[in-house]
């Protein structure tokens, strides 16, 4: 059994792959390269990485595509690594499944924090997000309408239906689970589920809210997480 923390890194600059690996690998990180991308999915089936890092420009197949593959695919933490830093081209990532999404030049100490702070939310066991006890947290699942929540087996079903969650979007939806009707800001959401270096990544909350959406509304009820204009978000479940 692998103990340290598996990274796949799809990438075809190798200088970067150098970079990354040797600086991973000292923090006890073990990593598998994806040279073309082409290969990533055998390799996510072989290795089981805990994560993987993402070049959009690759060599053999599109980036946004194989971001999309990637999701279907797996639940594993996903941080898109491109030197695209336009605002289209993060909200495209994140809506293909992208867990995070970092801009080209960065620092190995930046590219540090965005893994941990990933890892805490789709990671499960003791280090994952909502792990760990909570004392205001009810026992047993959370019910809302046909809407039932399960914050321990991190479980989502509507109407008796699953609904698979990313860890990401189960990680949003766990906040306003816990706290109906109350306004949830940009920043507190960015913080909480992402971690404190995301206070203005107002596109994460904005993407993800929309992903929540298309998965929990339904066309014809009333809406679930009510916007708030220039605040934030409530979630509103049926009486």
């Amino acid at each position: 059994m692998r103990d340290s923390t598996c990274v796949l890194l799809v990438e075809d600059d190798r200088n970067i792959v150098d970079l990354i690996r040797s600086n991973l690998t000292v923090r006890g990180y073990s990593v598998v390269v994806s040279l073309d991308g082409a290969d990533a999915i055998r390799l996510v089936d072989e290795e089981r990485p805990d994560i993987a890092l993402l070049d959009l420009m690759l060599p053999a197949v599109d980036g946004f595509e194989l971001c999309r593959q990637l999701r279907e695919h797996s639940s594993i933490g996903m941080i898109v690594v491109s030197a695209r830093g336009g605002e289209s081209d993060k909200v495209r990532a994140l809506n293909l499944g992208a867990d995070d999404y970092m801009t080209k030049p960065f620092g190995i100490d930046e590219l540090l924090a965005r893994i941990t702070a990933t890892l805490r939310r789709t990671r499960p066991g003791p280090d994952g997000a909502g792990s760990a006890a909570d004392a205001s947290r009810p026992d047993g699942p959370l019910v809302f309408g046909d809407l039932e929540v399960d914050l321990d087996a991190r479980q989502v079903t509507r109407a008796g239906v699953a609904v698979r969650l990313t860890p990401t979007e189960f990680a949003l939806l766990r906040e306003f689970a816990t706290n109906p009707g109350k306004l949830l800001s940009h920043a507190a959401l960015l913080r909480r589920v992402w971690g404190p270096g995301y206070a203005t990544e107002t596109e994460y909350t904005r993407v993800y809210v929309r992903r929540l959406r298309a998965k929990l509304e339904q066309a014809e009820g009333p809406p679930l997480i009510v916007t708030e204009p220039r605040a934030g978000y409530r979630f509103v479940p049926p009486a």
